[in-house]
Order: C-alpha cells, then structure tokens, then sequence
C-alpha cells in the first residue's frame, strides 16, 4: 500500500472461490452486524445527540466524532489521543461490514480483527500538522467529491449486483469489479477523513488508487 496520502486503504483480494451460499443471502446475514453498527452511538443514522462525550456525527450510520475534534482543533489546538483512535477503530469496522456488503470477502465482519481490510492513517500532530481554522469549512471543500461520489457509488452497487451473479455461477469475484469498488471505498475514506473525522489537511485526491509514493531523497554515504 505505497501512498503518499495520510489516508490508505486496501482489501485483499480472495484468490479463492467465494462461499456461493453466503454470497447469494448477504442481504440477510448482514442483519446482524449491522444492527450491532447502527448502535454504536446510541443512535441510527443521520440524527445527533447529546451524550457522556459531546455530539456526534453519523456517517454510514455510526457514530464518528465529529464536533468535540473540530472544537478541541478551533479552541485548543489538539486533538486527543482516544477520541482519534475512537474515529479509525470505528471507521475500520464500518469498511469490514461495507466490504462484507460488497461481496468482498465472504467472512463475517470482526469487531475487532482487521481481516482482509486495512484502513490506516497516522496520528496528527495538531499544531503542526493541522490548520486550527480549516475544520470550519472542509465540508464546504469536500462538496465536489460528494458530488463525484454519488455517481461512482451509483456504478459500484450496478457492478456489485453484477458480481453477485459471477459468484454465484464461478463462485470468484471479476477483479475489475473489484478493484473499482475499492477504489470507490478508499476515495470515500479519504474525504471521511479530511472533511468529518479531520484527521488530515491533505484534499483528497480525484482518484480511484493509490496516489504514487513520493522517492525518498538519496542519503549520504556513511563515512
């Protein structure tokens, strides 16, 4: 996952036939899981509330800190340590459930172990790392990529629907398909993570991979 981007994102892809029967009722056994995911929070999707620690913000029906970072960012210029392993934990548990809906990967979601899935991005140092003022209107930035995004996911479910038939009839997953839907997912993480969790100052770029890693300058001999 070579990426000059804070934010990278990657699922293996299964070289392996796909459980056909899980795959033809995933509708169904996701119920459970994702009834364990819209209750993290306390709330379902799209509503905010008032709890032990502040307001959150739902984004894929979770409960993704939002405000008490931008606050912590605005006011103090910090952005504590467990509210920003709060936000990756939690993102990384809704991608397992989402790349579980997409067909994916045909293991049940784990609340905990990463799986085939790996989501990281690193802890930012706040005052060097973070415009304390930028926070205000990353939504407002973002909004040519929720643009962009509501048509590739429009084309992701099309092609999920597709691959739904060629697991059923090879039992693999066509690695086309597969490589746009992940491209799709890393794309939406990106600006998840620039306009909503905030974690990064880095504008997410217009693109379905990995953006080419940046060539360490040579170092010196050893004398």
């Amino acid at each position: 996952m070579g990426d000059d981007h804070p934010v990278r994102f990657g699922v293996e892809y299964p070289e392996r036939d796909l459980n056909r029967l899980s795959t033809a009722f995933r509708i169904f056994t996701v119920i459970p899981i994702g009834i364990v995911l819209a209750s993290i929070g306390g709330y379902s999707g799209g509503s905010g509330y008032e709890g032990g620690t502040g307001t959150t913000v739902a984004i894929g029906g979770t409960g993704l800190l939002f405000i008490p970072p931008l606050l912590m960012l605005l006011f103090r210029e910090k952005y504590p340590r467990w509210w920003f392993d709060w936000n990756l934990e939690l993102l990384r548990f809704v991608n397992r459930v989402g790349v579980y809906v997409a067909l994916m990967d045909d293991r049940y979601p784990s609340t905990d172990e990463r799986q085939s899935v790996r989501l990281d991005f690193p802890y930012p140092d706040a005052k060097r790392d973070l415009n304390r003022w930028l926070p205000l209107v990353k939504w407002f930035l973002a909004i040519p990529h929720y643009v962009v995004l509501f048509f590739l996911w429009f084309a992701g479910v099309i092609l999920v629907i597709g691959a739904w038939f060629a697991i059923l009839f090879t039992g693999r997953y066509p690695r086309g398909i597969f490589d746009f839907v992940e491209g799709v997912i890393r794309w939406h993480n990106r600006v998840v993570a620039y306009a909503w969790i905030l974690v990064t100052d880095s504008y997410p770029p217009f693109s379905l991979g990995q953006t080419p890693q940046t060539p360490e300058p040579p170092r010196p001999e050893a004398v």
